[in-house]
């Protein structure tokens, strides 16, 4: 039987339905927490994939359930504060409380930054940079009334400590979010809030399906290329083990780790 590090918390994730927040939701419950998740469960123009579906979240939905934990799923767009304060406060009538934050939904597209077009700007940079200040906003004021502390990790990238070509309005949005993980960090420290940032890079997951429109773009920019791929190492992560690296910074095993930007990238950001 997996530890009980969570029980009696709860935890609210965005991007929940598939991938990364699926993995992280099945993590947390394993080891005792019920979970608040939110997902988009709609089409977004201007990405080379598409996202999770209503199906999807009814999965993860299930399998949380399969775990014995409770949760609160709602087909939310990170980009709507409403929607996203009226699924927290549902969350937590539901199920009494927040302990964790995992501001994970994300989305990405290609094309070098004078060749974007305002649509996919918007897009990225809206759902990964705004959609995590919404998330914070319409959490942040539990945490701090129930007075017993607790954690938000947020999803920023390799790309968010290197500026990796054909990505730049992605790149934009996860140094973004950094900026806002360090103020959060400092904002939040009196009040027993943890805040960091986790930098994956490879990742098996349903933005990959969208990697064929990179590979074109490296093929097609034989100088850029090249700079791209040098960052490529070791074999792509599963979701699990980057939910292993969100459970430990949610656990009370780092409860010294705030401010902190985590890379979780074969090294990448160290070469």
């Amino acid at each position: 039987m997996a530890q009980q590090r969570f029980a009696g918390k709860v935890a609210v994730i965005t991007g929940a339905a598939r991938g990364q927040g699926r993995a992280l939701a099945a993590r947390l419950a394993r080891e005792g927490a019920d979970i608040i998740a939110l997902d988009i469960c709609a089409p977004v123009g201007s990405l080379p994939y598409e996202v999770a579906t209503a199906d999807d979240l009814a999965e993860t939905e299930k399998l949380v359930r399969d775990l014995g934990r409770e949760i609160v799923a709602r087909p939310v767009d990170v980009r709507d504060l409403t929607g996203v304060e009226e699924a927290v406060r549902d969350g937590v009538e539901a199920l009494g409380r927040i302990d964790y934050v995992a501001a994970n939904a994300g989305v990405i597209s290609y094309g070098r930054v004078w060749e974007l077009t305002p649509e996919q700007w918007r897009t990225v940079v809206d759902i990964n940079l705004t959609g995590v200040w919404h998330t914070v906003r319409a959490t942040i004021p539990t945490l701090i009334e129930q007075k017993t502390g607790g954690a938000i990790v947020i999803t920023s990238s390799v790309a968010g400590g290197k500026g990796l070509p054909f990505m730049g309005h992605y790149a934009a949005s996860k140094y973004g979010v950094v900026g806002l993980a360090q103020v959060l960090a400092n904002e939040l420290g009196e009040h027993d809030i943890r805040v960091n940032t986790i930098h994956p890079w490879g990742v098996h997951s349903g933005m990959s399906e969208g990697d064929h429109a990179l590979h074109t773009m490296v093929a097609q920019n034989p100088h850029l290329g090249p700079i791209f791929t040098s960052s490529l190492s070791g074999t792509p992560m599963s979701t699990e083990e980057v939910a292993g690296v969100s459970s430990f910074l949610f656990s009370d095993e780092a409860r010294h780790i705030t401010g902190v930007a985590l890379p979780v990238d074969f090294g990448t950001l160290a070469r």
